[in-house]
C-alpha cells in the first residue's frame, strides 16, 4: 500500500503548514497521505512469519513463503453494494470463497478507492479499522494492497485479493456434486441482504414506521448471525464430508443453487419451503418488493454429500452452533432443475440480477 504525493493535485492548508489534517478535513485526490497511511499500516496484522515482505511506504508487492506440500488458493472480489462497514464485508466475502474450496484464508491485499470530495482521515481510519478487525477475527494477515482517493468513484469501493492454502487431498470444488447427493444449507437467508437493507435504507424504514430496534437488529445481521461461513466450510472440508461446497452471494440462494447444478452438469430438486428465512428478513424484503431467494446471501453455506455423510455433516454443523437443514437433492442432468413448494412441483426461481439492486432503482 504505497503512498506518494501527486504534484498535479492542489494541497490544502494543513499540507502547506506541515500539520496533520483532522479526521473531518477533506483529503486531496491521489494517494492517501504517507504519514496517515504509515500510521494505519502499522496497526494492521502484518506479523505472520511467512510474510517475507509486507505492506509499507514505497513497497509495491508482497512476498510470501508457502510450504511446498500445500496448494495456493487465491480469490479477488469487489464490494460495490455496501458502503457502511465495507471493510468487514470485503474481508469476509473473500474469506468465504476460499473456505468453500477447503482452504485456510491467510493473506489479504485490499485495493481501497475513496471518493474525492468526500474522503477525509476519519473515513480512511474507519475503513482500515474495519479491515483490521475482520482480518484479526479470521487470523488473516494483511500482506499489501493499494489505497487511493479518486474522482472515478462516488462511494467507497474495496476490491481485495485473499490468499490461502489447502492440502492437495482436501480441495473442494462447486463441480463435485454427484447424482443422489443431498443438498444441505447451513445458516439462514438472506443474511447479508438483510443487513444491507437495514444499513442503506434506515431512514426510509423509519419514515415508514419501522421501529429503530428492528432496524438495528437487522443491521446487526452482518455480525449475528454473521456473513462469515469460514467455520462450517472448514469443518466440512477437514472431515471429508462433502462432495461440493458453494458460497451463495450475488443473486441469492436461488442463483447459488443453480450455479452448483451448472458447475456439476446435473439436475436439481429444491424444496423451497425448507429454505430458512427469518421473519425479519422476509418482512424487510417485502417492504421493498424483494424476493428473499434472489437477495444477496452471504452468511449461508451450500454443500452436497452422500446421504450417509450428509447426516453426519448436519450433526457437525449443529454442534458448531449453526442451523443446518437438507433442502434438496442432485439429479441426473436429464431430470432438469425444478423446485417444490407446498408439495407441488413449480418452476425454479431465476434472477437476472440480484434483488438488492431494486433499492437504488
Amino acid at each position: 500500500m504505497r503512498a506518494q504525493s501527486d504534484p498535479s493535485q492542489p494541497t490544502n492548508s494543513h499540507q502547506q503548514q506541515n500539520t496533520p489534517p483532522g479526521d473531518q478535513d477533506l483529503l486531496p485526490g491521489g494517494k492517501v497521505p504517507a504519514d496517515l497511511l504509515a500510521e494505519l499500516l502499522a496497526a494492521l496484522p502484518t506479523d505472520d512469519p511467512r510474510l517475507v515482505l509486507g505492506p509499507g511506504i514505497g513497497e509495491d508487492a508482497a512476498v510470501i513463503r508457502f510450504p511446498a506440500d500445500q496448494l495456493l488458493v487465491a480469490k479477488s472480489d469487489p464490494i460495490t453494494f455496501a458502503t457502511d462497514e465495507i471493510g468487514y464485508y470485503a474481508v469476509n466475502v473473500c474469506a468465504n470463497d476460499l473456505a468453500v474450496t477447503g482452504a485456510t484464508p491467510l493473506f489479504y491485499l485490499p485495493t481501497i478507492l475513496l471518493p474525492e470530495g468526500e474522503a477525509n482521515p476519519g473515513m480512511v481510519r474507519r475503513v482500515f479499522q474495519q479491515l483490521d478487525g475482520a482480518c484479526r477475527a479470521l487470523g488473516v494477515t494483511v500482506a499489501g494492497g493499494h489505497s487511493e482517493i479518486t474522482p472515478t468513484v462516488n462511494q467507497p469501493v474495496i476490491a481485495g485479493t485473499m490468499l490461502g492454502q489447502v492440502a492437495p487431498d482436501r480441495v473442494v470444488s462447486s463441480s463435485g456434486c454427484q447424482p443422489g447427493d443431498v443438498v444441505l444449507l447451513a445458516g439462514v437467508v438472506p443474511t447479508e441482504g438483510t443487513s444491507i437493507i437495514a444499513r442503506e435504507m434506515a431512514n426510509v424504514l423509519l419514515q415508514r414506521g419501522w421501529r429503530r430496534e428492528e432496524i438495528d437488529q437487522a443491521a446487526n445481521y452482518l455480525y449475528e448471525p454473521g456473513i462469515s461461513v469460514v467455520a462450517p466450510a472448514r469443518a466440512a472440508a477437514e472431515l471429508g464430508l462433502v462432495t461440493a461446497m458453494h458460497d451463495p452471494t450475488e443473486g441469492g440462494i436461488a442463483t447459488g443453487l443453480l450455479e452448483l447444478a451448472t458447475a456439476s452438469d446435473l439436475g436439481l430438486e429444491v424444496k423451497l419451503d425448507a429454505i430458512p428465512i427469518t421473519d425479519l428478513s422476509r418482512r424487510l424484503c417485502a417492504e421493498f418488493q424483494l424476493d428473499p431467494l434472489g437477495t444477496i446471501a452471504s452468511g449461508a453455506l451450500l454443500a452436497t454429500g452422500t446421504p450417509q455423510k450428509a447426516e453426519k455433516l448436519l450433526e457437525v454443523w449443529r454442534n458448531l452452533g449453526w442451523p443446518a437443514v437438507p433442502i434438496g437433492r442432485m439429479l441426473p442432468q436429464n431430470a432438469g432443475v425444478y423446485a417444490v413448494r407446498g408439495g407441488k412441483r413449480v418452476e425454479f426461481p431465476r434472477f437476472q440480477v440480484d434483488e438488492i439492486t431494486k433499492l437504488w432503482q
